[in-house]
């Protein structure tokens, strides 16, 4: 179990509020989330200033301190990923603290592949040998990652979100195969920073559309610098509503979606095992 967030706009947008100060912030269910469990082994946030991708990493819960809040306060673009975690499948370090990144790419993953030993020999060998040798912690996540990205530059013209999808059919169809009882936990994010992807199956995720300029209910300000010429449009995606008077939608289980041009979640349903 772990908690994740990404918010995709086509604006510079601060996400201080919904990482440190809303009433359900990232921060707060580091410490305690819906259901009660504590995801205290690492965060990271990761962002693109400058149209270059950072991430910050720390192997402390986010509530540990004030390096977490720091880091949410730097971030002001238009594409940013973070993470809480909670340990399931490798240690707790650097290397298996999420988000991951390889060049652009950036990606994050809440839940876990069951029978994971068994089924990490089959991603190794879908992969290509750059992404193999690139891997360097233990996660099931970190396997998955470079399982996609791995089939995305094998065949880009497929496009990100066919990519995801054929990805993740057949990871739960190898677990399946293993223990049907068992299936897979695979709510993830993957960007470039310009796109945004990513899955539920079998944990819970939200999104939330912004179609004007929103007066935050928490510090009482925009969170953009705005131009006047433009309609500001942004989605934000999280495990678990961040805030308690917005109108955050349930993202539907087993689903692959992406961002549109208009900031929109096009959703394609995941085959159903069996």
């Amino acid at each position: 179990m772990c908690r994740l967030y990404a918010m995709h706009a086509n604006e510079p947008t601060r996400v201080e509020c919904g990482l440190v100060k809303a009433q359900n912030a990232l921060m707060a269910q580091s410490q305690g989330d819906m259901e009660g469990m504590m995801h205290g082994h690492g965060w990271g946030v990761a962002d693109y200033p400058d149209g270059v991708p950072v991430i910050e990493k720390q192997v402390w819960a986010a509530y540990h301190g004030e390096h977490f809040a720091k880091a949410a306060a730097r971030v002001y673009g238009r594409t940013a990923v973070a993470h809480v975690r909670r340990a399931t499948v490798g240690a707790t370090s650097v290397e298996n603290t999420h988000p991951f990144h390889y060049g652009r790419w950036i990606f994050a993953h809440n839940g876990t592949i069951p029978n994971f030993e068994q089924i990490r020999f089959r991603l190794l060998d879908g992969m290509d040998p750059l992404h193999r040798s690139g891997i360097h912690g233990q996660t099931d996540s970190e396997h998955v990652f470079r399982y996609l990205l791995s089939l995305f530059l094998r065949h880009p013209e497929k496009g990100l979100l066919d990519t995801v999808h054929d990805a993740l059919s057949q990871i739960s169809a190898w677990c399946a195969e293993i223990d049907p009882s068992r299936p897979p936990g695979l709510n993830i994010v993957l960007t470039d920073g310009p796109h945004l992807v990513g899955a539920r199956l079998n944990r819970s995720l939200f999104h939330l559309r912004r179609d004007h300029l929103h007066i935050c209910t928490v510090c009482g300000e925009t969170h953009v610098k705005h131009k006047h010429n433009t309609d500001y449009r942004s989605v934000e995606v999280a495990s678990e509503p961040v805030t308690f008077d917005e109108p955050w939608q349930e993202v539907p289980n087993g689903v692959v979606f992406q961002a549109t041009a208009d900031f929109r979640l096009q959703m394609r349903p995941l085959p159903q095992p069996g």
